[in-house]
């Protein structure tokens, strides 16, 4: 049995975590999550991430609906950092596009790649 305590968090208790599309690959985010919102993933399937600046539990799609369920998790080898291969449901970024990596830097210029989603 997976023990969320095995995890090697960093000082505030937190480690990062990427979210992934489970079938194309493609990046969507990073956030973060604690021991207690790891075990809340595994447990019900939704991800569950802790919000720094509200200092909280953050379901992804509590309040947008887009949802992202987990399809597997992986711990890296030094157990300081989850990938979470997810299947995500509308777009993954509070910006309304798929991904949060929507700028790419260019010959040292950053420019936009991705628009937003239209509603």
């Amino acid at each position: 049995m997976f023990d969320p305590a095995s995890l090697k968090y960093d000082a505030n208790g937190l480690i990062p975590a990427i979210a992934q599309d489970h079938r194309s690959g493609e990046v969507l985010m990073m956030a973060w999550m604690n021991a207690e919102s790891v075990a809340k993933t595994l447990e019900d399937g939704r991800v569950t991430y802790w919000s720094r600046s509200r200092q909280a539990f953050w379901t992804k799609g509590e309040s947008s609906g887009h949802v992202q369920r987990l399809v597997e998790m992986r711990v890296d080898c030094d157990r300081d950092c989850l990938l979470l291969l997810v299947e995500q449901t509308g777009p993954a970024c509070h910006t309304n596009r798929r991904s949060c990596f929507y700028t790419a830097v260019r010959d040292a210029t950053e420019v936009v790649i991705m628009a937003p989603l239209e509603t």
